[in-house]
């Protein structure tokens, strides 16, 4: 039985300008698809080796570098290069395993990502790399392990990442990895939170008269199930999940931002898309730049010289809708108990320099102790922000004590990260709601 005949009528009994191997290797993979069973070949001369290979997919591994070895056994690498500098592109919805390069069906994947960051690094004609970025986002697991990678290649080779559009959610803690981010005139990024779905469909099965029953062995296998609506204690867990994802987010974030934008910066921004001038004015971009000339003037830069200067031509337009991150206050909450035992916190020593602080550096201070304690509260972690700011113990401090905490509780990789139009507009969870209306209440 012949299978896709369309693709038969282009392939077979017609004349092809086109090399043997190309033919056999797009056979090999297409062929048995096409006629619904093995192929053989007869009248071209391969070796054995290469027609071996066609068979062969690449394999995917965490811990090998197959997806880039094969395409340089044919001679190329796994990515364009323009000028010396390596171009690498970030499109669609990012996702976290794939042995492809490349975009694929709307897909791309961490591990081709990686796959060609590994070859333009060992690659010594290449003397940058380039993120062509076109995102709104994609699976948690996998991205943090990849941002990181991405920052430590900065170390070897200048690291810059264009905007096509958008660089959203996963898509923005791989940009925010590099030197520079620039962003053309009405491109977007940020969108710093995480999202979680759940899909309730006893309704619709009670409609159609369909019981399922589900058998289980441990008190926790069917949590978040399809088939029941979802437990007011599961929603929490899972919100307290998602809180924890958008913690490490925003450290990650910070991590490759460095002194342009803080991690209580990033929390600040609420998950809010930022545009343009307004993307400046808030930390998430370095320069507003027709992308394509942004690139030549990269790959312009002289060898050794450093193309990665945070200085450059920037916008200064004021911004009108998205407000400062910097410019939202967080009052503390009322302490929630934690559920592991608080490890002791270093308290920093007085020296005459800290005593010397303004009186606007000091209040400045507090009102980061108070944003830490704040969203440690909504993940359960318990600390007195009087207490801290009394004994003198700095935010950085704080935010290691608290990633330690929920480092404990377990692990968010299964979470998806995307980010749609209306999350900036999302109401507040129950959880975020309880925790501002204690913090209210304490004030009155």
């Amino acid at each position: 039985m012949m299978n896709h005949a369309q693709i038969a009528q282009r392939a077979f009994n017609t004349p092809l300008m086109v090399d043997p191997a190309k033919a056999l290797a797009f056979l090999s993979g297409l062929g048995p698809r096409i006629t619904g069973q093995d192929i053989t070949f007869q009248g071209l001369e391969v070796d054995a080796s290469d027609q071996a290979a066609a068979f062969l997919p690449a394999r995917a591994s965490l811990f090998g570098n197959d997806l880039a070895q094969r395409h340089q056994q044919g001679g190329s690498q796994p990515f364009t290069t323009i000028d010396g500098i390596a171009v690498i592109e970030i499109a669609g919805t990012l996702v976290h395993r794939g042995a492809w390069i490349g975009q694929s069906s709307g897909l791309t994947s961490y591990e081709g990502i990686a796959a060609q960051l590994q070859a333009a690094l060992t690659d010594s004609s290449v003397r940058g790399i380039a993120l062509d970025i076109d995102s709104f986002g994609g699976e948690v697991a996998g991205a943090f392990d990849l941002a990181d990678r991405i920052r430590a290649a900065r170390a070897q080779k200048p690291v810059q990442a264009f905007v096509a559009e958008h660089a959203l959610s996963a898509g923005y803690v791989l940009a925010s990895q590099a030197d520079r981010i620039i962003l053309p005139r009405t491109g977007a990024v940020g969108s710093i939170g995480v999202v979680g779905l759940h899909t309730d469909m006893s309704g619709a099965l009670d409609q159609k008269g369909i019981a399922v029953t589900l058998i289980h062995a441990g008190s926790h296998k069917i949590d978040a199930n399809p088939y029941q609506p979802l437990p007011e204690a599961i929603h929490d867990q899972m919100q307290r999940e998602l809180e924890v994802a958008r913690f490490l987010f925003a450290e990650t974030v910070a991590a490759g931002r460095g002194d342009r934008l803080s991690d209580a910066a990033a929390l600040a921004t609420e998950a809010a898309v930022f545009r343009g001038a307004d993307a400046l004015k808030a930390g998430l971009a370095d320069e507003i730049a027709d992308p394509v000339t942004a690139f030549h003037a990269f790959a312009a830069t002289p060898r050794g010289s450093n193309p990665t200067s945070r200085k450059g031509p920037q916008m200064t337009t004021t911004s009108t809708d998205t407000p400062n991150p910097d410019s939202v206050t967080v009052a503390p909450a009322a302490p929630v108990a934690a559920s592991t035992p608080e490890p002791p916190i270093a308290e920093t020593a007085v020296t005459p320099d800290a005593t010397a602080m303004t009186a606007e550096a000091i209040r400045a201070e507090a009102a980061e102790v108070a944003q830490v304690c704040a969203q440690a509260a909504r993940l359960g972690v318990t600390i007195d922000a009087s207490d801290a700011v009394t004994r003198g113990i700095k935010p950085e401090a704080l935010r290691a004590r608290v990633l330690a905490d929920l480092a404990a509780r377990g692990d968010a990789a299964g979470i998806v990260a995307t980010a749609p139009a209306a999350a900036a507009a999302a109401k507040d969870s129950p959880i975020i709601a309880a925790a501002k209306k204690t913090a209210t209440d304490a004030k009155r």
